[in-house]
């Protein structure tokens, strides 16, 4: 999945230096374009995902397999409007297709993607790209919805004013991919490439006399009259996302239908992911059982099958439970309604001191914090920027998912709650994830009246119009988050399972290992227990806070080997009695929500130090979510018995 070299600085491919076999050619647009699932059409599952050098913002690359055997890298480039490198995505772009960019060779040729339908808007980004005098082809996507809804524009006379070749798409369905194929297929290196065209949107511009005004203001002029050439006709506006806005955008319908939304998300996860995880579970235990019939009773068999099998497979296990979310939260992106729910927030966040973009970065949090982070650099205020961050973690990760559903599934029983839509089960998940929005707003109201004070900066957002989410590139994200999770999984959770198990295995005694509770592991949770005793803890859980800050996740397992329970999840009853018998209500409700409070991830803490450039602000934010969770614990421990 990760496209390293031997030196561990990125794909080969795209390191190479011009003139290498294999063309690179970028592919830019702003957002809402369409350009990623062009860039999926493309490429497929021949994809890679690795960093940037230097910073912590993923690079996608992908080959795209041509025609008669050719093949050409493809490199999907950030969202933008622009290259004035106020965020840092513009800033990532400007410098790849500038070849600035350290450990980054420049592109041969380029794929400028523009929605059809938005089209004067979207060419503002034109003239930037084409003053970088790089081979250039312009996709007018979305070129079916154009039609369809009255619209024109002329193409050929859009390419002579241009000076750049012209192709309809349609992503979503692949209408229009096949042209874009075979321009990719006449790409060559650098060196090859074939002479630039002469006529540039920057030799119209400079041989049209402007009034003297603000770049801005230059540039939109000089695309209108393009655009007027071209006899653009705008699409007449759809009934349909009229309709609906009318209800998504009101004042009372609009949070109530997102409150209706983020219902059915929490339900699914309780209802449509258990057949997949009774699967998982099934292949796991059975597995296992395979396994260790197959070896000697050894130390060996004993690391693999307890240890590697049985911890890595408790947290595999929650796969399904995650993918839901990922899926709902691709399907909000895709259609449309993540701008719109975006527009809503802003009205609540404006009294907070934040702005409607910072939206966004926190609704991307509820399946992972680290990308959440690195997207509020969409956040163009530096202020706003840093209260985003700083609260980002509060926001319920699906990392926090297996803790959730362990300790829900012991402590609270099914049935209905509010009819037969949403169950008893759901409701507390719905309710941690509240409480988890609580404390960011609370937080965010703080910071922006003391250590970043500043008045609340405007929100502006253009509204994508609806449409149907591309099933492939719906499959294709899920594919994607299946193999992070699992690398995860497999790096993170196999290393910490692997020490688990060394330190219940010493020291050893006579008889061979000792009991858990005196091993090296038990002894360091007899350690920490004096601290989290007044929350109702034990050492067992101590262990398990310990090492959950490598991955939150890892708490499950860390049970499951403490208690030699062989398959750690939500559906084990061996270990839902054992909780119950060890917790009560009050500390398993004080657990909850120390999880949902405290900063139990590293990788985090990690990302925010490289995006704040120092450890200020990651040690303020990791003691300040410590103490809340520390606090919040005590405090259900005693309300709840």
């Amino acid at each position: 999945m990760n496209a390293k070299s031997p030196a561990g600085t990125g794909d080969p491919a795209v390191l190479a230096a011009p003139g290498a076999a294999t063309p690179l050619v970028a592919l830019v647009g702003p957002p809402n374009s369409g350009k990623t699932t062009l860039y999926n059409q493309l490429t497929g599952l021949r994809q890679k995902v690795a960093d940037y050098p230097g910073v912590t913002v993923q690079k996608h690359v992908g080959r795209a397999r041509l025609a008669a055997g050719h093949a050409t890298d493809v490199v999907d480039l950030p969202g933008v409007h622009g290259f004035s490198a106020r965020t840092l995505d513009e800033r990532i772009t400007r410098d790849v297709l500038e070849g600035r960019l350290e450990g980054m060779r420049a592109p041969d040729a380029l794929v400028l993607i523009v929605d059809a339908t938005r089209l004067e808007s979207q060419l503002m980004l034109v003239e930037p790209v084409l003053e970088l005098e790089l081979p250039t082809l312009l996709v007018l996507n979305m070129a079916d919805e154009l039609a369809g809804r009255g619209g024109q524009v002329d193409d050929k006379a859009l390419a002579a004013r241009l000076g750049v070749e012209v192709v309809r798409t349609s992503a979503r369905t692949g209408e229009g991919v096949d042209a874009v194929r075979a321009y990719l297929a006449d790409v060559g290196p650098r060196d090859d490439a074939p002479p630039l065209p002469e006529r540039r949107l920057a030799d119209v511009k400079a041989a049209t006399p402007l009034p003297v005004v603000d770049a801005f203001a230059a540039r939109r002029r000089v695309v209108r009259e393009v655009v007027d050439e071209a006899d653009f006709v705008p699409p007449a506006p759809s009934a349909a996302s009229e309709r609906l806005d009318a209800i998504v955008l009101h004042r009372v319908w609009g949070p109530l239908v997102f409150l209706a939304v983020v219902l059915l998300v929490f339900q699914s996860i309780f209802t449509w992911a258990v057949p997949l995880m009774d699967g998982i579970d099934w292949l796991i235990v059975t597995s296992g059982d395979r396994l260790a019939s197959t070896l000697p009773d050894t130390w060996y068999r004993s690391l693999l099958v307890d240890g590697v099998w049985a911890g890595v497979g408790s947290v595999v296990i929650f796969l399904p439970q995650i993918l839901i979310l990922f899926l709902f939260l691709g399907i909000l992106e895709d259609s449309g309604y993540m701008a719109r729910a975006a527009v809503i927030a802003d009205r609540a966040m404006y009294r907070v001191g934040l702005q409607g973009r910072a939206f966004l970065p926190l609704l991307s949090a509820y399946a992972c914090a680290v990308p959440a982070i690195l997207a509020a650099r969409t956040v163009e205020d530096e202020r706003d920027r840093m209260a985003t961050i700083f609260v980002t973690p509060f926001m319920t990760c699906s990392a926090r998912l297996p803790v959730y559903a362990l300790l829900i599934a012991a402590f609270i029983p099914e049935g209905p709650l509010l009819g037969p839509f949403v169950g008893r089960r759901a409701t507390v998940l719905l309710g941690l994830y509240a409480l988890g929005i609580v404390a960011a707003v609370g937080t965010a109201f703080l910071l922006k009246r003391t250590l970043l004070r500043a008045e609340p900066t405007s929100f502006l957002m253009e509204l994508p119009p609806y449409r149907v989410p591309s099933p492939r590139t719906l499959a294709l994200r899920l594919l994607d988050r299946s193999r992070i999770f699992l690398r995860r999984a497999g790096r993170i959770i196999f290393a910490v399972t692997i020490v688990l198990w060394t330190l219940t295995q010493f020291p050893r005694t006579e008889v061979g290992p000792p009991e858990v509770e005196e091993s090296a592991l038990g002894r360091i949770g007899h350690v920490i227990e004096p601290v989290i005793e007044p929350l109702g803890f034990d050492w067992r859980i101590g262990v398990g806070l310990v090492t959950s800050l490598a991955a939150r996740e890892v708490i499950v397992g860390t049970l499951g080997t403490i208690y030699g329970v062989e398959t750690a999840d939500e559906e084990s009853v061996a270990l839902q009695e054992i909780l119950r018998r060890d917790l009560t209500l009050g500390s398993a409700i004080g657990l909850l929500v120390f999880f949902a409070f405290a900063l139990q991830c590293m990788s985090t803490v990690a990302v925010m130090r490289r995006e704040t450039a120092g450890w200020r602000w990651p040690a303020l934010q990791f003691g300040y979510m410590l103490l809340l969770g520390y606090v919040g614990a005590f405090l259900a421990v005693r309300i709840f018995g």
